[in-house]
C-alpha cells in the first residue's frame, strides 16, 4: 500500500468533524508505527533488557 493510499484510507475512517491537528497527530502516529515496522525488517532492533533498564525513566510520576 503506498503511503498516498495509507493517508486516504486514514481519511476515510476518521470523523467528518476532526481537525487538523488531530488528522496530522494520526498521521504522525501511523509513519512512527511504519518507520518502527522498517526499523525491525532492517534488523535494528533494542534488545527487551535494555528496554527494561531504560523503562523506568520514560515514566511520569
Amino acid at each position: 500500500m503506498s503511503t498516498k493510499e495509507i493517508v486516504h484510507d486514514l481519511l476515510q475512517r476518521l470523523p467528518e468533524e476532526v481537525s487538523l491537528h488531530e488528522v496530522a497527530r494520526e498521521i504522525e502516529f501511523v509513519a512512527a508505527v511504519r518507520q518502527g515496522l522498517a526499523e525491525l525488517d532492517r534488523g535494528e532492533r533494542i534488545p527487551l533488557d535494555e528496554v527494561a533498564a531504560e523503562l523506568p525513566s520514560w515514566v511520569i510520576r
